[in-house]
């Protein structure tokens, strides 16, 4: 099996910034455990702080992937383009937050990407792209739907 995992804007500075929320290991290194502990899987990253470029992966995804990974930062909260391509892919795709969005600020309540996906995982910090990693193998092997 093979999934993309797209992060959006600042989700680069994971590691270093506001700590206490995101935790201080970067997403480089948390990828690396994810593909030690995913051996018998592909698993691709991409992070982009442009909304062109994040809708550009989402597209191209289709076709080459068995599944998708999106955490898409502040754009889960403004971008309606973002869900759009989501929806365009005939893949599963699976929302994370690191933080959970619903215990912060109000804007951060709604995603205009969750209703697009599968499923979502919001407060598990980096632990939840390995569930999401597990729910979509789950997906994909017809396991759960």
């Amino acid at each position: 099996m093979k999934f993309q995992i797209i992060n959006g804007p600042n989700l680069n500075l994971v590691g270093k910034r506001e700590k206490e929320i995101y935790g201080d290991i970067s997403m480089d290194d948390y990828i690396k455990l994810l593909r030690e502990h995913f051996k018998d899987m592909s698993l691709e990253y991409y992070q982009s702080n442009v909304e062109g470029e994040i809708i550009d992966k989402i597209q191209q995804a289709s076709g080459d992937f068995d599944g998708l990974v999106i955490n898409g930062g502040g754009y889960t909260h403004t971008s309606v383009s973002i869900p759009d391509a989501i929806a365009s892919v005939s893949l599963p795709v699976v929302e994370v937050h690191i933080s959970n969005i619903y215990q912060r600020e109000s804007f951060r309540h709604t995603s205009f990407i969750a209703p697009v996906c599968d499923g979502s995982l919001v407060g598990f910090g980096l632990d939840g792209y390995r569930l999401a990693i597990e729910a979509l193998r789950m997906i994909h092997t017809q396991q759960f739907r």
